[in-house]
């Protein structure tokens, strides 16, 4: 039920979109005229942005400055599973690249919301993505798909990479990119990456608990599979498959910061009445990233909410892979960098850099860790201080483990 009202809410912005673009053509002729023509014109164009979007935005990177030359850049499926793409940046470039493998959050954007993460990476390296599917779209044929699959899909794709190559995980997925490191050592897996490095990511959760941690321990796991957990609707390919709706998710993101939000959509409007094209597009650019949501399999929102966030089994050392045990301690040939942001509200200080006490058998050679002055959680991956302060550091550290 909780799906179903949530698409008929879904046909009615659709509704909404249909008459503002009706009311933009009849007005947008004159609202150069200003007064309340301008106004009109800048309401009907908010009414043509409402609702979400559950299509994958596109990467938009299309070429790459490399040297002193402009590259195309052509996106390409390098290996793919029904719940997730490898997808590579391929680059014509003479000299070859060390290969990253950039983990993208399951956690209610797709992975488009790394392109500031990417596009800070191609011109040094040889870039792939994980880049997961709405599983609204994925059959229940394809079976289920929990946390364990997550650390699979990170052992294949980095197979794909093969040896030598390097893994960087943003956010959630530090978790799994760990486990994936420990699985891969004690494996002897020739492909295990060179270098790991984990960003604002929830290592050890019961460090400085944030809202979002403190979210997750004041209910039972229960509480989160009956109230949370919907059945995608017969419309879609995954008819009848339990998810954790990403518009949930988006709803509980936006309450942290609703006013934030508020100021950003009357910013908007007013930007649209006083045509200031180029503010009003940084502001559209962003929501159309942060508007467009995927929906999870319900195994991995609920093994990933009781194991890293109840549990906290991966700061204990007790995380398990196909039921074998996995000892963080395995792990002595991938160099380990850490990355946090000082005013970062959901992975606070101290919750990432928790790795390195997992990481007990590297030297202090192959570990490294930077705090960023001045930057919130997204402002770790994707901005201009990520692009001039953090990245370079983290340039640096894949270099000297290549």
């Amino acid at each position: 039920m909780l799906y179903d009202a949530f698409q008929v809410q879904s046909d009615l912005a659709q509704q909404t979109r249909a008459w503002g673009q009706v009311l933009h053509d009849a007005v947008s002729p004159w609202a150069a005229l200003g007064g309340p023509l301008s106004w009109w014109s800048a309401g009907a164009q908010m009414m043509m942005r409402a609702g979400m979007s559950f299509a994958r935005p596109s990467f938009g990177l299309d070429s790459v400055r490399v040297g002193n030359r402009d590259v195309p850049v052509v996106e390409e499926a390098a290996f793919a599973t029904a719940f997730g793409t490898l997808l590579r940046f391929r680059k014509d470039v003479e000299t070859p690249q060390p290969k990253v493998l950039v983990v993208a959050p399951l956690s209610g954007h797709f992975a488009t919301l790394l392109r500031g993460t990417v596009r800070a990476l191609l011109p040094d390296h040889d870039v792939y993505v994980t880049d997961w599917h709405n599983a609204r779209d994925v059959p229940l044929s394809a079976g289920p798909f929990g946390f364990d699959d997550y650390v699979e899909h990170l052992v294949r794709f980095m197979g794909v990479l093969g040896e030598g190559a390097h893994m960087l995980a943003v956010c959630q997925p530090a978790v799994q990119a760990l486990a994936a490191a420990a699985v891969m050592a004690q494996t002897r897996d020739p492909a295990a990456p060179r270098s790991l490095t984990v960003m604002a990511g929830p290592v050890d959760c019961r460090i400085n608990p944030t809202v979002v941690n403190e979210l997750a321990t004041s209910k039972p796991i229960s509480w989160f599979e009956q109230n949370l957990i919907a059945t995608v609707p017969r419309r879609h390919k995954g008819a009848g498959r339990r998810v954790y709706p990403g518009f949930i998710q988006l709803s509980a993101f936006m309450s942290m910061n609703m006013k934030r939000h508020v100021d950003g959509h009357t910013d908007l409007f007013w930007h649209k009445v006083n045509r200031e094209a180029d503010k009003a597009a940084a502001i559209e650019n962003f929501y159309d990233e942060y508007f467009a949501v995927l929906d999870l399999p319900a195994e991995f929102y609920l093994e990933t909410v009781r194991t890293v966030f109840q549990d906290y089994t991966l700061a204990k050392n007790q995380l398990t892979f196909r039921g074998e045990p996995i000892d963080m301690g395995a792990v002595r040939r991938t160099a380990l960098m850490t990355v946090e942001g000082e005013r970062d509200d959901i992975c606070s200080v101290g919750q990432t850099m928790a790795a390195h006490d997992l990481c007990t058998s590297l030297p202090p050679h192959m570990r490294t860790h930077h705090l960023q002055a001045g930057v919130g959680h997204y402002g770790v991956f994707s901005g201009k201080k990520w692009e001039q302060q953090i990245y370079p550091q983290v340039r640096n550290f894949i270099a000297a483990h290549g």
